[in-house]
């Protein structure tokens, strides 16, 4: 059910801020970028944890276990840093209304999505490349219900301390320094809002983030936990749980969150169904 959510609901997004116009914004470009990388960052996990509550044996390829692991870091590091960067726009947005559209010009967003795409990929090749030249005696059972880098280097019968170094050190500074990033963005809002004289114009421009917030601390709260701590067994036990918040609930809730706490979205979707509506109304009236 969480993965009908995700699919329908990330899908109408791309739909919604693709055909409504009044939605061709930086902040809704980014919106669509976001729910792309939602889509398949549950698809790489989710859908062959379904077949295998189906199946007795379990198995996987070596190389869908190495192709999981890269895709796994690669879209969820572009969406650590893509939220870092709608921080940013919700900053100019809010702290420069009047030259919004001139700061966060095509040329500009597109860059900032582009960077954070290429960023993710190459992050995500660092570890895939480092675990697939280990070598694994077996027997190759992954404590996880997929592929994951800290329980697949368990399995290899050589030193893995320069991969937990790689592993902690840059994926864990990554998301810190993207969150830290993120935070200081929301410390320059916070302090636009209170200039901001009267309480209906504080709440409207709040309100531009607040989906955005809530996104934030979902992803990050998770991704921090897993990736700064040591590789112990028990740590792997919490890994395995926290990880159905990131890939499984995580990318159901932030379509939801965005479509009901975003009254842009709200108005851009009746006017969707409406216009289907009447659509249909004609259609009907023209072939009776």
């Amino acid at each position: 059910m969480f993965y009908m959510v995700t699919i329908f609901g990330n899908f109408s997004i791309m739909v919604i801020t693709r055909l409504e116009q009044s939605l061709h914004t930086p902040m809704y470009f980014f919106l669509w970028n976001l729910s792309f990388i939602d889509l398949c960052f549950s698809s790489v996990a989710v859908p062959k944890m379904l077949i295998d509550f189906l199946v007795v044996k379990k198995t996987i390829s070596f190389g869908g276990c190495i192709s999981q692991i890269h895709f796994f870091h690669f879209l969820g590091s572009t969406e650590v840093m893509l939220l870092t960067t709608m921080s940013f726009d919700r900053y100019v947005a809010i702290g420069n209304p009047l030259r919004y559209m001139q700061i966060m010009n095509s040329k500009v967003y597109t860059t900032l999505a582009l960077v954070s795409w290429m960023a993710g990929f190459f992050h995500a090749l660092i570890h895939t490349v480092l675990t697939a030249k280990l070598p694994f005696c077996g027997p190759n059972l992954v404590n996880h219900f997929f592929c994951d880098v800290k329980p697949v280097l368990k399995l290899a019968c050589t030193d893995t301390t320069l991969n937990l170094f790689f592993l902690i050190r840059i994926t864990g500074t990554l998301a810190i320094t993207s969150f830290v990033l993120t935070f200081l963005s929301y410390i320059c809002i916070g302090k636009v809002l209170l200039r901001i004289k009267t309480a209906t114009g504080r709440k409207n421009a709040l309100s531009t983030c607040s989906a955005h917030l809530t996104v934030v601390f979902l992803l990050y709260g998770t991704a921090i936990f897993t990736y700064v701590r040591t590789s112990t067994k028990h740590a792997l036990d919490q890994d395995r749980v926290i990880a159905v918040l990131f890939t499984v609930v995580t990318p159901a809730l932030n379509p939801i969150i965005y479509t009901l706490r975003n009254k842009d979205m709200r108005k851009a979707f009746m006017k969707i169904i409406i216009l289907k509506s009447k659509s249909q109304m004609l259609k009907g009236d023209s072939s009776f």
